[in-house]
This record gives structure tokens, C-alpha cells and sequence, in this order.
């Protein structure tokens, strides 16, 4: 098996510079893999995380002429701003996570390419969503240039992932898809300086406690009480960067990050 070793320290990240032939390997197992983990009748569940994080940090009398959400299926994801919003754009490899509207508004599916290269014009968007997506794909810092190039100046682009290994990728891993890994926090900072966007706001999040509620059947990402205790708690532990964790300790921190950029 591959040597991981430099990979799980979080100085590189795996599947950043694989070839075409390994990318579209990689595409194929993912494809699907989402949408055979939840189901069909899943319900999301990240509304109260999502506009406490994100879109109350946004210019709220902002109007969104056109919207893309990245690996959005149903695009529930949008509805805190729905209102704002004239056309939504969704791009997503699964057939089985999409709709036909979203309220009242028609969305307009595009199926991504196995690289990821977005057949859109440049400065096209002015709100971009890309919700724990990123760490499905192995070129992250192509497609993050990809999203960058397509976002209108002023536009924003809302991002949440995983910032841990969430385990050793080359097993099985109960709940998770055969290929997903986080993303170092290290290089998504580069990445991001590389795209020359202005980060607005930058929070650690998703505290393993606050997350293990879900198995006592509590939505803790669609409470408001348990958000600001999820915030708080990975807040106090945001000095903890440890990438691929080695013991119960090294756990004890928050697992993702909620970017909101803004291009300048």
C-alpha cells in the first residue's frame, strides 16, 4: 500500500496532483457514494449552522442574480436565502440527489466533468455554496481555482469541510465514502491565498461531542443552542491542528472549517 506518511502529517494532500487516469477512478467511486450512504428520503440538516456560520456574515440586502451550488444535490442548502436568489445553478454527479425546483424557483442541473473543469464563463456567479464537497474530490486546488474563476467580483463563496484525515482512507470506514479525506488547514489557507480571495470569516467547527448527538436522534446543526455550543467548544480547542489523530486526545478538536471569501 501507498506510504500515507506525509500525508497524514498535513504537509500535502492526498490526491492533489494525481493524474487523469487516477482522478477519473477516483470520480467513479465517488459518483454515487454520497447518495448511497444517506438515502433517498434524507432530510438536511444544517439550515441554523449554516446561516449562523455563513450567510449572516454576507451583505444581507445582497441580491443573488444567479447562484451555484457545488455538489448541492437537493439544494436545500440555499433555502436561508432563497428569497435573494433569481437562478440557481446546482452541479452534482449524483442522478438520485436532485429536484426539479426548489420553492418556487427551477434549478438547472449541470453533471461535472471526472476533472472537475467547470464548462461556465468566467465571473459568472455571485454566490457560490460548496458544503462539504471539496474533500470528495482528489484536485482540490484545481477545482477551488475553478470556483474562484467563475465567482463574480463581490461575489461570495461559502465553504464548509473537514480539516481532519477522518481516518486512514485506504480501509473501509463506517459511514463514510471509500475515497473522502479532509483537507490540512494549512493548505486550505494556501489555497485560498492562492485565489487571491479576502477571507471574511474563518471558524474552526464541528466538535466531536456536539456531533455524537446525532446518534440520540437531536439535529445539533439545525439547533441554535447547540451551534453556540458546538462554536464555543472548538474555539477553546482551535489551538489543536493535529491532522491525523494517533490517540483519544489528539481528537479533541473541531474537525472542519466554514470559510466565507469574498472576491475582491
Amino acid at each position: 500500500m501507498t506510504d500515507l506518511k506525509e500525508y497524514f502529517s498535513g504537509n500535502k494532500l492526498y490526491g492533489n496532483n494525481f493524474s487523469n487516469e487516477q482522478i477519473k477512478k477516483w470520480f467513479r467511486d465517488e459518483e454515487e457514494g454520497y447518495s448511497s450512504l444517506i438515502g433517498s428520503n434524507h432530510k438536511y440538516e444544517f439550515h441554523k449552522f449554516n446561516r449562523f456560520h455563513g450567510f449572516s456574515q454576507i451583505d444581507k440586502k445582497k441580491r443573488f442574480n444567479t447562484v451555484l451550488g457545488f455538489g448541492a444535490a437537493t439544494g436545500d442548502e440555499l433555502l436561508p436565502v432563497i428569497e435573494r436568489i433569481d437562478k440557481i445553478n446546482i452541479i452534482e454527479p449524483s442522478k438520485k440527489l436532485r429536484r426539479g425546483h426548489l420553492c418556487w424557483k427551477t434549478i438547472e442541473y449541470i453533471s461535472p466533468k471526472f476533472n472537475n473543469k467547470l464548462a461556465t464563463k468566467s465571473n459568472t456567479f455571485d454566490l457560490i455554496t460548496c458544503f462539504g464537497v471539496l474533500h470528495h474530490i482528489p484536485n482540490v486546488s484545481f477545482v477551488f481555482g475553478e470556483l474562484s474563476r467563475v465567482l463574480k467580483s463581490g461575489g461570495y463563496l461559502l465553504v464548509r469541510e473537514p480539516i481532519v484525515s477522518m481516518g486512514d482512507w485506504r480501509f473501509p470506514r463506517k459511514g463514510l465514502t471509500k475515497r473522502e479525506r479532509g483537507i490540512p488547514i494549512n493548505i486550505f489557507r494556501k489555497i485560498i491565498k492562492e485565489n487571491n480571495l479576502q477571507i471574511i470569516s474563518e471558524r474552526k467547527v464541528m466538535f466531536p461531542f456536539i456531533r455524537r448527538l446525532e446518534y440520540l436522534k437531536i439535529q445539533p446543526y439545525n439547533s441554535k443552542i447547540c451551534v453556540l455550543l458546538d462554536y464555543l467548544f472548538s474555539l477553546l480547542l482551535s489551538w489543536n491542528n493535529k491532522y491525523h489523530s494517533a490517540n483519544i486526545f489528539q481528537k479533541l478538536r473541531p474537525q472542519s472549517v466554514f470559510y466565507v471569501l469574498k472576491k475582491n
